[in-house]
């Protein structure tokens, strides 16, 4: 029988469940959100000194000042703006709106106007002005929130918003990696090498089930019949990468496509690389992994999960270890059904072999440039990192990204060919 996956109301704030989470709870989140915004600005202020948050401008980064004010302008846009919130999901995707309360918050935070290439001239508010901006929002969201029906349709921007500023808290933290700011974030702890597992034959739901909330590419949930399959009890460590690595991985055309293969040899010429993001000693003989997190170099134990790898060299571990990436129905499948016999999520993204796509009977929510322009384009992740806040942990939830993106905290682990 299909897994269905539990309508039970969260016991916490911090709990997947809060999907289905009431006003209350959802109050309480969406506090919670915001302090976890304002802290990790609080720690890009003290890491760079200065109060307009300035950082190298970089094709994978945003602007502090920018990506800070547009979490507090997709809330208000969506809630305190928008006069067609209450129909959810159904609302169209360009509702009637009111006015914002800050004169300029268009021109400055809506992606659509101020697009990514212009983000980094604009002339965005300093720090207090953003922060003072991030307050006033949140306090008409909870005002708003305060009066509304307490069911799934009235609730649903609300919602939207609390998973759209995790989704954005995760991304504050992973431009301190790229840019190689020293935000104190623990680093990833070793863990058991367990056996693959093996998982019977089903039918299978996936995608998420009516009820609650569920982001756009994750519906309609559809059967899908999936043969019996071995699969890892973990993601990839760097031990195997490393095996990887002195087998000449990184010089071996055969391993790749020729998509990755072309997308390697431009790094190779740029940067001399040979192995994953922000590594710069990997393999036997040199003794050690060493691989820059938050500025700083460390030592990567071997049983660690190897991280910060494109699809592209996930895909050609694969095809050396005479394996294969996992489709995003077995991941799923086996994150419901196998956690008790050792399968292990949570602590990095993981690539899928699937190219993202719209399921059949798709149809996009009002903030139709989630998912939609990346449809056939990007590659599917599944999972979470030890950088996603606990209530993103979903094993619904349906990430993605070019097949390219290494600078995510991001891996993979493989299945039986």
């Amino acid at each position: 029988m299909p897994f269905a996956y539990p309508r039970a109301s969260p016991a916490s704030i911090d709990s997947p469940d809060m999907r289905r989470a009431g006003r209350d709870l959802l109050s309480l989140a969406l506090m919670d959100a915001r302090n976890h915004t304002l802290y990790l600005l609080a720690l890009y202020e003290k890491a760079l000194g200065a109060t307009k948050m300035v950082v190298t401008q970089s094709a994978e980064a945003e602007p502090l000042a920018w990506l800070a004010g547009h979490i507090g302008w997709f809330a208000e846009f969506w809630i305190g703006r928008n006069t067609q919130r209450a129909l959810g999901s159904d609302c169209p995707h360009e509702p009637t709106h009111l006015a914002s309360i800050e004169p300029q918050a268009d021109r400055w935070w809506n992606p659509q106007q101020a697009v990514p290439a212009d983000r980094w001239t604009l002339d965005l508010p300093d720090l207090a002005a953003t922060r003072a901006y991030l307050l006033d929002t949140l306090e008409g969201t909870l005002e708003l929130l305060e009066k509304a029906p307490d069911e799934d349709r009235a609730l649903y921007f609300y919602r939207l918003a609390l998973f759209h500023e995790d989704l954005r808290g995760e991304q504050l933290i992973t431009m301190a990696q790229t840019l190689g700011i020293g935000l104190p974030i623990d680093a990833l702890g070793g863990l058991p090498v367990r056996e693959p597992l093996l998982v019977p034959a089903t039918r299978w739901m996936l995608g998420s089930a009516p009820g609650g909330f569920a982001f756009d590419n994750e519906k309609p949930a559809h059967e899908v019949p999936v043969p019996e399959f071995e699969i890892d009890a973990q993601p990839v460590t760097w031990a195997q990468l490393v095996e990887f690595v002195d087998d000449g991985g990184y010089d071996r055309p055969e391993l790749w496509q020729p998509q990755g293969w072309d997308w390697l040899q431009a790094l190779a010429q740029a940067e001399g690389r040979r192995g994953p993001r922000y590594v710069d000693q990997i393999g036997v003989a040199s003794g050690a992994v060493m691989q820059t997190r938050f500025g700083k170099p460390a030592r990567m134990a071997g049983n660690q999960l190897a991280m910060h790898m494109s699809w592209w060299e996930a895909d050609a571990w694969c095809r050396w270890a005479g394996r294969r990436l996992p489709t995003e129905v077995e991941w799923e499948i086996a994150a419901h059904t196998a956690v008790g016999r050792g399968f292990r999520w949570g602590d990095v993204h993981e690539w899928t072999a699937g190219t993202f796509k719209p399921w059949p009977g798709f149809r996009a929510d009002p903030w139709e440039q989630y998912s939609l322009p990346w449809f056939g384009l990007a590659r599917v992740l599944r999972g979470a990192s030890f950088a996603t806040r606990a209530r993103m942990k979903h094993p619904k939830f349906r990430g993605f990204a070019p097949p390219a993106r290494d600078d995510l905290f991001v891996g993979f682990r493989s299945c039986a060919a």
